[in-house]
């Protein structure tokens, strides 16, 4: 399985790392660290997301990862990340032009 990232995910993962490390660099690396095997297993097991529930789309899940929401799609090949968001920010559907 593959997983592709949106050109907006990249940006938004790059933003929060950036945040996180004004005070705390190790922790904004393990941060994203854990993101990335968090994805790892979404790669390999795509239906383990939920569904987004302001959507309702069996294609269109998420993971929550600390205080984020890290949206994504099932493709055909594996998963396609969309956005990731703070939990407290109502989802743009801009953020999912990329899927």
């Amino acid at each position: 399985m593959t997983t592709i990232w949106a050109p907006l995910a990249v940006e938004r993962l790059e933003e929060e790392v950036r945040f996180i490390a004004q005070d705390k660099p190790e922790a904004a690396r393990r941060w994203a660290e854990q993101l990335l095997e968090h994805l790892d297993r979404v790669a390999e097991f795509p239906r383990s997301g939920r569904m987004v529930p302001e959507l309702g789309r069996e294609d269109i899940r998420e993971i929550v990862h600390g205080s984020h929401r890290i949206i994504f799609r099932i493709v055909d090949d594996g998963v396609r990340i969309l956005t990731i968001r703070h939990v407290a920010r109502l989802l743009d559907e801009e953020d999912l032009k990329g899927s």
